[in-house]
Formats: structure tokens, sequence, C-alpha cells
């Protein structure tokens, strides 16, 4: 019987005010339907070098609003990540006295910008007594 026909009673079939259940199905980060992932697993997983490279250098670009010349050193930590970028802070001509500056920046494990500071300012052509 459709909804606004009469039974054999003589009674109108009215519409349900019950809805539809829909069956939703989760996907994972594989993609794949049912499959479960370790979400706690995942959360704390390191991210490569090369992308922490960016993360470090694109974030601090977002921050500082300089776009970074050069990630010189990445190592790993307990938390995550540290880098040291390169940016140039004053441009001048000829090229070799513009002033650069490094920064050191932390990440999460995540990639996350968690911290960053100056570390040193130099003119471009300045030879790094370090080595």
């Amino acid at each position: 019987m459709a909804v606004g026909e009469e039974d054999e009673t003589g009674r109108v079939r009215r519409p349900s005010s019950k809805k539809p259940v829909k069956k939703t199905v989760k996907k994972t980060s594989t993609g794949r339907a049912g499959s479960r992932t370790n979400e706690t697993k995942h959360a704390t997983r390191r991210v490569s070098a090369p992308r922490a490279m960016r993360y470090a250098a694109e974030q601090l670009q977002e921050l500082l609003g300089r776009a970074p010349e050069s990630v010189s050193a990445l190592k790993p930590t307990e938390d995550g990540w540290q880098a040291d970028v390169e940016v140039l802070e004053l441009e001048r001509i000829p090229a070799t006295t513009s002033v650069m500056a490094s920064y050191r920046v932390t990440l999460d494990k995540e990639g996350e910008l968690l911290a960053y500071e100056r570390t040193r300012r130099y003119t471009r052509a300045q030879i790094d007594p370090r080595g």
C-alpha cells in the first residue's frame, strides 16, 4: 500500500515520521572502508626529513614574511625536528653585503612549528668561522 492510499478498513496511510537510517562507513587514512588504523600510532609518527625541511621553511616564511634561502641543518630530536634556516633579512647592492640571518626552528613529530629563534646575523659574503 502506497502513502495516501486507503486500506480495506478505510484508513489512509500517512507518511512515517521516522526518517530512514543511513549507514555510513568511516574511511581510514588508507582510504579503504572497514580497515582500522591505530590513530595513536599515526599521531606520533615522525615526518620524513625532506618534509621536515619543507615544513620548517614554509612555516618560518609565514611568520616572518620573508622567503628562506636554504635549510642549512636538520636533525631529529626526541620530540620532532630541529632545523637551521637561512633567511635574507636585508637586501643590499652589491649582494655580497646583504644581511642574512640564521633561524633555529623547532618542529614537533608531525612537522608543526613549535618555536623559532634567530641565532645569528651576518653578511652574505661572511665566511663562517666555525667551519
